[in-house]
């Protein structure tokens, strides 16, 4: 009654003073919003709370989880949460017990706009320029108060994890508080955000708040100024990560996580490949559904089909058909042999290869499949497209249209977060492949894993020429980006060095992943400005040589993040972040890992890493027990790496347990002698093997395809770099061209089989005098 008395009282001075109507009706709006905040002042502050909280829970459906972690919010603690939007603090405010004090930027505590939140919490405003500010949050705590900060200090603009400020970690440790992660997930998809353009915004989307467990900062005695705070800035960066993590739904299948991003991300392109035609999530689902309803009736429900085909749009497709109706894509490595690939069916007990008459042709692999036809049925794609007809046409148009629904009807509620998602199979570099089963829950963690580290937005567009057979190809160049909303364009060889950069120029691609081979060799070839728009270039599988790193560096200007991990983890274990990144290390374990390591003979420093956690495969599928899953013992994998961890949890690989010679009684890393080999001949490839020796017990061979490779100009350059002579090859094996697998790595096996066969020849392998 009041805001309508004084709104026709303002209205009708107006009128009389002759204000056009128009922007009349502007200051009638101005005079009543003025009003009620003054009559709102007059009620007390939990019935304007309890307001607040029904009006959020109607408009946009929110949801309190954890609230048993928070209290009855009037213990002293620091409320850290990630900044979505403008509603974060009125949703902290009126959704959660108590009266808080929020940290407010001075200038902006100043905006008309700011000042009613105060009718539901304390404005605590803080200069960040001022070193007074900490003194005065901190005095605020121990009167025991409960402070709310923002610790990114902006919205976010890339829908993740920002920049995390060590001054809230350094309040918390000082004034000994815990401090309670808050995840606001949800807000960021309203008006009020800064993702406008970038994602598909709505009015009222749903919201959700969820609480975690407190937490400590505590910094040793001993550290001042600004170690102190990077210390504990450091701690609070790993509470806002796990923080991520944790909240993320990793328990949904793949193909409900698909049905997610399109309801997230709209008409959007999504992917894209050499045929250069646009896809989005709905020509995926379409697809998707028509192909998978052919595909069920020729396969049961957990059948495994493998999938031989390139990085295309088609496959993709093809892979989440697979999804859609409950059947098992194997990604077979069509670059690794017929007979490889034939130990790979029958680990698997794969029956049907899904392929292409276009691409067998093209990549020339009809001997192969000839070689397989009588183990699995040839499926090619070109012969289901009468198979689909008008009905299966029809029947994916509507399953684009409804997801949710069709894809419940077609069994979707029967997969589970930890069936089987998908088959990949181990590299062979040391050995036979072995198949690897991944659940939805192993991608989908190791999906927020890394998403939790590095921020993807809608504005990146990723060039992925890592073959999608691969666990580094499929789950970070594929899944992770596509998922998010991310645009990909699939590329269908690594190797094609003049190509690859040619593709990232005209994309104005801005993540690239790769290998340290590739990322070499695209280095030579490319020009100046080609990698101009990238931002990151991941760098997995191999070691990164610091004369690519340097490369990369000064030529375009970026730095390559390096990680590290296996398919066994879906793959990611370690990686350099944007924010934490140390050259020369695989830089720090993903949240949710859990590490040991184990002593190894001969080696000081490390030991042979063991890991846990929700990205450790379901098991292992090995073709002496076709069919047979051999579960992780106690879920820790093996990872048959040396490592050591330093006191901030970078991991240094010093090498594969299975790749050091003993030498006179000596452990010799194989892959430090490349490194010393690298370092030396940066413009080649090595491989060190151990080979018998009658005196010495083993000996460290060098395969080499750098043409001018001395043994003595490298035992010279050993000595200069102050490395003991035992690491030094005295023999050393020149070859044409290196043995490579279909991801880039060196194929040690065969580098063996050809270091075996020059020292058995008649003619002496070269030597040092």
């Amino acid at each position: 009654a009041i805001v309508m008395m004084s709104g026709s009282a303002v209205a009708t001075g107006l009128l009389a003073a002759g204000l056009p109507v128009e922007r009349l009706m502007i200051w009638i709006g101005i005079a009543n919003i003025a009003v009620a905040v003054y009559a709102i002042k007059l009620i007390p502050h939990q019935v304007v709370k309890g307001i607040g909280r029904r009006l959020l829970q109607l408009a946009f459906r929110v949801r309190v989880h954890g609230g048993e972690h928070y209290g009855d919010g009037k213990s002293p603690a620091v409320v850290v949460a990630n900044h979505t939007s403008f509603l974060d603090a009125v949703l902290i405010g009126c959704l959660l017990p108590g009266r808080p004090v929020f940290a407010v930027n001075t200038q902006v505590a100043r905006k008309w706009w700011v000042r009613p939140a105060s009718l539901v919490f304390d404005l605590l405003p803080v200069d960040p320029a001022s070193p007074f500010s900490v003194r005065k949050m901190i005095q605020r705590l121990r009167a025991g108060q409960r402070l709310v900060i923002f610790p990114e200090g902006r919205i976010t603009v890339t829908g993740a994890l920002m920049k995390v400020y060590d001054g809230p970690g350094l309040i918390a440790a000082m004034a000994d508080v815990p401090v309670i992660p808050v995840r606001i997930d949800g807000a960021q998809y309203s008006t009020l955000s800064r993702l406008r353009g970038k994602v598909r915004t709505r009015l009222f989307p749903t919201i959700a708040l969820t609480v975690l467990p407190a937490r400590r900062v505590t910094v040793p005695e001993g550290l001042f100024g600004r170690r102190r705070r990077a210390h504990a800035g450091a701690q609070l960066q790993d509470i806002m990560t796990e923080m991520v993590y944790r909240t993320s739904p990793v328990e949904r299948p793949l193909f409900q996580a698909l049905i997610d991003a399109r309801r997230l991300n709209g008409k959007r392109p999504v992917l894209e490949d050499i045929e250069r035609s646009p896809a989005g999530y709905r020509r995926i689902l379409t697809g998707a559904f028509a192909l998978g309803r052919t595909l069920a009736r020729r396969s049961g429900r957990g059948e495994r089909l493998g999938v031989m085909l390139p990085n295309a749009v088609g496959t993709v497709i093809v892979f989440f058909a697979l999804q859609a109706f409950g059947r098992v894509p194997a990604m077979l490595n069509f670059s690794a042999g017929a007979a490889n690939m034939a130990a790979a069916l029958k680990a698997a007990e794969i029956r049907t290869i899904l392929t292409s008459r276009r691409f067998v042709e093209a990549a020339r692999l009809m001997p192969v499949v000839e070689a397989l036809a009588d183990r699995a049925e040839i499926v090619y794609l070109e012969d289901l497209r009468s198979e689909i007809g008008l009905a299966g046409r029809l029947f994916g148009l509507v399953g684009a249209l409804l997801p949710s629904l069709v894809w419940r009807l077609v069994g979707g509620r029967r997969t589970n977060a930890d069936d089987e998602a998908v088959v990949l199979f181990t590299s062979g570099s040391e050995g036979t492949p072995k198949g690897v089963s991944l659940s939805h829950r192993n991608i989908q963690a190791n999906r927020f894993q890394v998403s939790a580290q590095v921020d993807f937005s809608a504005e990146d567009v990723v060039l992925n020429a890592l073959p999608l057979f691969h666990s580094f190809g499929l789950t970070a160049g594929l899944i992770l980006p596509m998922l998010a909303g991310v645009r990909v364009f699939l590329y269908p060889s690594p190797l094609h060095y003049r190509i690859v950069p040619e593709i990232a120029y005209d994309i104005n691609a801005t993540i690239l992943f790769g290998t340290d081979t590739f990322l070499s060799g695209y280095a030579r070839m490319a020009h100046a400005y080609d990698f101009y728009s990238v931002r990151y270039a991941f760098a997995g599988a191999e070691r990164v040589r610091p004369e690519t790193r340097r490369t990369w560096s000064e030529k375009f200007g970026v730095r390559i993040l390096e990680g590290y991990g296996c398919t066994e983890t879906a793959p990611v274990l370690a990686i350099n972040s944007p924010i934490r990144n140390r050259p020369g290390t695989v830089g720090r374990l993903l949240p949710g890992i859990e590490a040991r390591l184990e002593a190894v003979e001969g080696i000081d420093a490390g030991g042979r890493l063991y890991v846990r956690g929700p990205n450790v495969m379901r098991g292992y599928l090995r073709a002496e027990a076709p069919g047979v899953l051999e579960p992780p013992v106690e879920g820790w994998h093996d990872t048959g790496d040396v490592v050591s961890i330093d006191e901030e949890g970078f991991v240094t690989i010093a090498g594969r347990a299975k790749r050091f010679a003993k030498v006179a009684g000596e452990m010799v890393s194989l892959s430090a002698v490349e490194a010393l080999a690298s370092e030396l001949w940066p413009d080649g490839l090595h491989a060190a093997v151990a080979l018998p020796h009658d005196r010495k017990g083993e000996q460290v061979v060098l395969v080499t395809d750098h043409g001018a490779a001395e043994s003595k100009e490298l035992s010279q350059f050993a000595r200069t770099r102050g490395i003991a002579e035992i690491m030094v090859p005295r023999t050393l094996v020149p070859v044409d061209k290196m043995p490579l697998l279909g991801t880039g790595k060196i194929d040690h096996t065969v580098a063996k089989s050809l270091a075996e066969a020059e020292l058995a020849a008649p003619v002496p392998a070269k030597a040092a005098v």
